[in-house]
């Protein structure tokens, strides 16, 4: 019998695969047996996915084969989807098969978080994946078929964006870009085109420089956005969304993009969770599991404010980090690393060569603002994948 520990990552977002990569550069050959389990065969750059959404880019540059990223003598891949997570048993179920672990990593990512509005689960689309942003794109060329064969509808040419958040943002940045291309193709006039970006809190890009926020909301109005900020949607149906005191605004198209929660199979493996996600301790793990390791979406961690953290790429990677180095260390019984977020900044798109963003203490906008949107991408693709993936896809992003 081996006494090699086994390791398994589950999911490979931004914290699957930091911790997947960085255990391999840091363990030893046969130091431990690492398993990575993703339900595709890539890793998707979730940050720019709000432009294959719009159809600004083609989908194929979100994403990056998992086996162009990892060394197969150092970590197995495998292509399943996760159906059952049993900590008493050291056991993840898979759908085709059972993994026994010693430690385990649970990055399997979030799902939209419909916050109990009537209708919003079943009736608007998500920016959540490959596919998902296949089916927005092809949905909103159909919308301007659709309306050429019955103009009266001007209800197929009205898109609501519901959350003002960073995706919402970006998304209708992109979007307001590909409209008018849309126009000329289905010969449409741009007139009859309404984007509608609804938010319930009383501003855009909660929390963010209020400054940076007007010029931000400036910039999208006068591309074709209409904000209604402090508004929430109180119902979605196929026709579209009722708001505020039961306002109803007709559309085909509602994108929601007014938050995640964490997965349900972590609620229903009998962690403690707050929306799907589990409060980990100060070294990334869960309560009362020291095998146990919690990144990404599906980790709730608090700021010194007393506040959550937004589940974001940038703390996705510093958590994976993180993470591999105490795995390592538990490996070798050497002391664990707490975790601390360092902030390196946030940009925000607003389409193509316009953004917002804060970097080094300084506020950024306009052109300067996107080319450091296209700086942090290239990053991270050095990061996952060096010299070669920045070649092959940083002029895409």
């Amino acid at each position: 019998m081996s006494n090699i520990p086994k390791i398994v990552i589950l999911g490979a977002g931004y914290g699957g695969i930091l911790t997947a990569l960085r255990l391999q550069k840091e363990l030893n050959y046969n130091e431990a047996d690492v398993t990575l389990v993703n339900k595709h065969d890539y890793h998707y750059i979730t940050t720019h996915l709000h432009m294959p959404a719009a159809g600004t880019d083609n989908p194929e540059n979100a994403r990056v084969s998992i086996s162009k990223l990892i060394d197969e003598f150092k970590i197995d891949f495998v292509k399943s989807t996760v159906v059952q997570i049993r900590p008493q048993d050291k056991k993840v179920i898979l759908e085709d098969g059972t993994l026994s672990y010693d430690y385990l990593v649970i990055g399997l990512g979030g799902e939209p978080e419909t916050f109990g509005i009537p209708g919003l689960g079943e009736h608007a689309m998500n920016i959540r994946s490959i596919n998902s942003v296949r089916l927005i794109r092809e949905h909103i060329e159909y919308q301007f078929a659709r309306f050429k064969r019955e103009p009266h509808r001007t209800d197929y040419l009205t898109f609501i964006v519901g959350g003002a958040g960073f995706t919402g943002i970006e998304f209708v940045g992109e979007l307001s870009d590909r409209i008018p291309e849309l126009c000329k193709q289905f010969d449409v006039d741009p007139a009859l085109v309404k984007i509608y970006n609804i938010e319930a809190a009383p501003t855009a890009l909660p929390g963010f420089d209020p400054e940076l926020v007007q010029y931000g909301m400036d910039v999208l109005t006068k591309k074709g956005v209409t904000f209604r900020i402090g508004t929430a949607i109180k119902e979605c149906s196929p026709e579209g969304v009722i708001v505020g005191e039961g306002e109803e605004i007709k559309s085909s198209t509602v994108i929601w993009t007014g938050g995640i929660r964490g997965n349900r199979l972590i609620e229903e493996a009998g962690f403690e969770t707050m929306r799907g996600r589990v409060k980990v301790d100060e070294f990334l793990r869960a309560p009362g599991n020291d095998n146990i390791y919690i990144v990404g979406d599906n980790s709730l961690m608090f700021n010194p404010e007393g506040r959550p953290y937004p589940p974001t790429a940038q703390i996705a990677m510093q958590q994976g980090v993180v993470c591999a180095h105490n795995l390592v260390a538990s490996i070798r019984n050497q002391p664990l690393k707490g975790f601390t977020f360092s902030n390196k900044g946030t940009v925000a798109s607003l389409g193509k060569g316009e953004a917002i963003g804060i970097a080094f203490g300084k506020k950024y906008k306009g052109r300067v603002a996107a080319w450091l949107k296209k700086l942090i991408d290239i990053r991270y693709l050095f990061i996952i994948g060096g010299i070669p993936l920045v070649l092959r896809k940083g002029k895409f992003l």
